[in-house]
């Protein structure tokens, strides 16, 4: 996988953090979309940043709405939910799932860690962050299939916290009995002409690619 300059991606992270007024609007949108959700559909949850939320496109063209329709052609009974926030952490994301929670959730998708890695915060805390993410889904619908997305960090980050941010995924999965996406962005990330500009966030074309990533794994779920 290629990657940009740190700096780079530093900078582009700067711009993609959200404010108070995003979070509000996200907030409002997913209570609505839940809201709205029909009593005879099961309800799937994209939890994650600013890759789920469909950064730089439409939002009807980013990899959750993708799956809706993928779940629609096959005349499946769900209807997915895109709770994504720009900029969101891991431990932003333990603070926000509250409200997420106030609906049952009967698959969770939990995309996040790309901003704790590339900020350099310490394995550990994504770790427990992410732990607690599933804890708090679990706690509130026992009977939750959870999937974990996968995420890697640039090598300049260094090898030794590259390896271990990746082993994250892998371990939360096998511990929390979670299904795992290995790599959200596998034949995505790194690739300019399926990227933005910012050479971060995928294209619609990008999206796609991440949706048949999602759905590999997501399938045997429904």
């Amino acid at each position: 996988m290629k990657f940009l300059p740190l700096i780079i991606l530093f900078s582009l992270i700067i711009g993609c953090k959200s404010n108070s007024i995003d979070q509000t609007k996200t907030k409002s949108k997913t209570d609505a979309a839940i809201t709205k959700s029909s009593v005879d559909k099961k309800v799937i949850v994209f939890f994650g940043n600013s890759l789920t939320a469909g950064y730089g496109i439409d939002i009807s063209e980013a990899f959750p709405a993708i799956i809706q329709g993928i779940v629609d052609s096959l005349n499946l009974q769900y209807q997915v939910i895109n709770a994504g926030l720009s900029g969101e952490t891991t431990a932003s994301g333990s603070s926000r799932i509250e409200w997420v929670l106030n609906n049952k959730i009967d698959i969770f998708i939990l995309e996040l860690g790309a901003n704790d890695g590339l900020r350099g915060i310490p394995t550990s805390e994504t770790r427990k962050n992410l732990n607690e993410i599933i804890q708090k889904v679990r706690d509130k619908n026992p009977e939750v299939k959870i999937v974990l997305a996968g995420m890697q960090v640039p090598p300049n980050m260094g090898p030794e916290y590259s390896a271990d941010f990746k082993s994250i995924f892998t371990e939360i999965a096998a511990s929390s009995n979670a299904a795992l996406i290995p790599f959200l962005l596998e034949n995505v990330g790194g690739e300019p002409e399926l990227n933005l500009d910012d050479g971060i966030h995928p294209t619609p074309e990008g999206h796609k690619i991440v949706a048949k990533n999602v759905w590999t794994v997501l399938k045997s779920l429904l």
